[in-house]
């Protein structure tokens, strides 16, 4: 089956296979507010989605790396939910949004379903935070798709996450060929040396780990919290001859991606 991909901004894209249409971390408020992640942290939307929800087109899936950040689900994305078939996130996520939810501990799996196409949904680990600060953010979580058809392996969303050893055992239990990764290095002058979202070096050890095919970058524009950005992640990805395996998709544009 065909997978194409539309970048919509941060971490939301539109993933389109076979005949399932998945949406990933809905974030459509319009650019300028302010908004505060707890315990000192906040930043400021700087850029509008190249896609307004009204134009999104029925949704089957929503997964959801974290219901609890607002650059992960925004007020936009929160209103959104009620009307795609189902929300796939954290355990913890699905208790607070309850109604079409489903909630997934790490390597539990679900099916998408549509006449035509299935899809294998498998929750995998996230540490949202360096230094044992994911502990305190709160529960994320990663998803690993897979589906007939796929040419050289699973397709890897990493979700708000840092390098961690649990990405090993990704390796271990899947062969992965293309890796949705948020980058962007996110962090806040109040947390200091703390990173929540993974850096190019990391972006890098992830493609050498999981011997991708592919790597895709996300989640490093749109926000003031992101501390690296574009020009400077693929200065790193040259640096460490990578280059040939990253694709950055242009916002709004549809990419068909061979997984």
């Amino acid at each position: 089956m065909n997978c194409r991909l539309t970048h919509i901004g941060t971490a939301t894209m539109l993933l389109e296979i076979g005949s399932i249409r998945i949406l990933t971390d809905p974030v459509f408020d319009p650019p300028g507010g302010d908004y505060h992640f707890g315990y000192g942290t906040g930043a400021k939307k700087l850029t509008p989605p190249a896609i307004k929800p009204e134009d999104i087109g029925k949704i089957d899936v929503v997964l959801l790396s974290h219901d609890h950040h607002e650059d992960n689900l925004d007020r936009a994305g929160r209103e959104l939910l009620p009307s795609v078939g189902k929300v796939v996130t954290t355990v913890t996520g699905a208790r607070r949004l309850g109604n079409n939810t489903i909630g997934l501990k790490p390597w539990q799996s679900t099916t998408i379903q549509s006449d035509d196409s299935e899809i294998k949904v498998t929750a995998v680990p996230a540490h949202h935070g360096s230094l044992w600060s994911y502990i305190i953010v709160g529960e994320t979580t990663g998803f690993i798709l897979e589906w007939n058809g796929q040419k050289h392996g699973a397709l890897y969303i990493s979700g708000d996450t840092v390098w961690f050893n649990g990405i090993h055992e990704i390796a271990h239990r899947f062969k992965v060929s293309t890796a949705i990764l948020h980058i962007g290095k996110a962090s806040f002058p109040i947390t200091g040396p703390v990173r929540f979202t993974l850096n190019a070096k990391e972006a890098a050890r992830i493609t050498r780990t999981l011997n991708l095919r592919t790597m895709i970058p996300i989640h490093y524009e749109g926000w003031s919290h992101f501390r690296e950005p574009k020009a400077e992640a693929e200065k790193h990805f040259r640096a460490v001859e990578i280059s040939e395996k990253v694709q950055w998709l242009p916002l709004g544009v549809p990419v068909n991606v061979e997984v």
